[in-house]
């Protein structure tokens, strides 16, 4: 299972995440609540067929940190922001603004939602062991701390830290109590209620109660 770590940076604004093996957060989380009814909102969507492991080569550009980039994911539950934390992870926040420029999460789904706890996307197989076909290592802050809206980068607990490819989590409790071993992507900065709403669609096998699927991700300079 992935397991997720959040730390306090610039002010506790950005937070990272970790994981198991098979890509799920690790058994670390507070319990999770009961299952909620699927939110109002959201439009009925075909759960996506299973991809083979990307093919993506390593990214190359380099991030101006005097800019701000802004991923915009938007899903058949709505759109949500999150601000990439250029300035603390840049390789991890180049890494994911690589691949959502190569188009690479457009179509995927938030195949684990854990009530009380995260929602995590990315795997191109939908069961936590996908990939991009590459893995960048960036050590986390040593102060990190994984709070609410923190994104972050799941890896397998053979990993070491900071390790990412192209799975990823948004913490949707308080506070985890995990290690800072993994990569910061950034938080959420807008469309928090999207956040929320896609959080309580998740059952006790922290499996999503109907399908959540990214239509696109963007990013841009602002």
């Amino acid at each position: 299972m992935l397991r997720l770590v959040v730390v306090c940076v610039c002010c506790a604004m950005f937070v990272v995440a970790c994981g198991d093996d098979d890509g799920e957060p690790a058994a670390a989380s507070p319990t999770p609540a009961a299952a909620e009814e699927a939110p109002a909102g959201c439009q009925a969507v075909d759960q996506p067929e299973p991809r083979p492991d990307g093919d993506l080569k390593k990214p190359t550009e380099k991030l101006d940190p005097s800019k701000t980039y802004v991923a915009t994911v938007s899903t058949n539950c709505g759109d949500f922001e999150i601000t990439l934390a250029v300035k603390q992870q840049p390789k991890t926040a180049a890494s994911f603004k690589h691949m959502a420029d190569e188009k690479f999460f457009d179509g995927l789904s938030f195949h684990r939602i854990a009530p009380g706890f995260v929602i995590q996307g990315g795997d191109p197989k939908g069961d936590s062991t996908g990939s991009a076909g590459y893995t960048i290592v960036e050590t986390p802050p040593k102060n990190l701390v994984y709070t609410n809206g923190m994104v972050a980068m799941a890896k397998s607990e053979t990993e070491p830290p900071g390790a990412s490819s192209s799975q990823f989590f948004i913490v949707t409790g308080e506070q985890l109590q995990l290690a800072p071993d993994y990569a910061l992507v950034g938080r959420v900065t807008a469309g928090q209620d999207v956040v929320d709403k896609i959080a309580v669609n998740g059952n006790d096998a922290e499996q999503p109660i109907d399908p959540v699927v990214m239509s696109s991700v963007t990013v841009t300079e602002r």
